[in-house]
């Protein structure tokens, strides 16, 4: 009686840190993109001149937009890494842990090197939107549908838009237009990834005393 009672209860503890773990994991999602999407917003205002289609995004990384845009991409990638510690504690999922540190360092990449570091630059864009693409395919075994259905759509379009931009097929999007259709399906997908996390609820009851 004494083990059962004992087996229940760590059972129960363990049920327990995984419904925090993704709470955690949905949260610093959810928040990292959102913070991101709204500061590009203010960055863009307070670009000069800026125009998304002929701009690149990585554009507002420098001048009056800089602080604002290197520290909120910075801030996502960060979080992007913590909330992947989170999702392997709560999936144990070693390739979706892998894709999300990739993606998180991709972004922090791009924000400690700016345009001015061309190559560098261009090697971290390449890191986060890839891995950004791979990581909404790759978790879609951590979602119910339709929400893993549209995970794989965002995931595609995200990889499918890389491939355009890298072969300078902006279908008269321009390059920067070219790049947000890389940039915001991934972004859009980790705030509803995000999302779902964070509104996970915990059927099990607790063990009776």
């Amino acid at each position: 009686m004494i083990a059962a009672s004992f087996k229940k209860r760590e059972t129960h503890t363990l049920h327990f840190m995984e419904f925090a773990d993704r709470k955690v994991a949905g949260t610093l999602l959810f928040v990292g993109a959102t913070q991101f999407i709204i500061c590009l917003v203010i960055a863009e205002i307070l670009y000069p001149n800026y125009n998304v289609s002929t701009k690149y995004i990585s554009d507002l990384g420098v001048g009056d937009s800089a602080i604002i845009f290197n520290s909120s991409i910075f801030l996502l990638g960060l979080m992007i890494v913590a909330g992947a510690y989170f999702v392997q504690r709560a999936f144990n999922s070693k390739l979706t842990l892998i894709m999300l540190i990739m993606a998180g360092i991709g972004a922090m990449g791009v924000g400690l090197f700016t345009e001015d570091t061309r190559q560098i630059h261009v090697a971290f864009s390449l890191i986060v939107f890839l891995f950004g693409g791979l990581s909404a395919i790759v978790c879609y075994k951590l979602q119910k549908p339709p929400l893993s259905y549209i995970s794989v759509i965002l995931g595609s379009a995200t990889l499918l838009a890389l491939a355009l931009f890298g072969t300078e097929n902006y279908l008269g999007f321009g390059p920067g237009g070219m790049e947000r259709m890389i940039a915001y399906p991934v972004l859009l997908w980790a705030i509803g990834f995000g999302g779902h996390l964070i509104s996970y609820q915990e059927n099990r009851k607790a063990p009776k005393p």
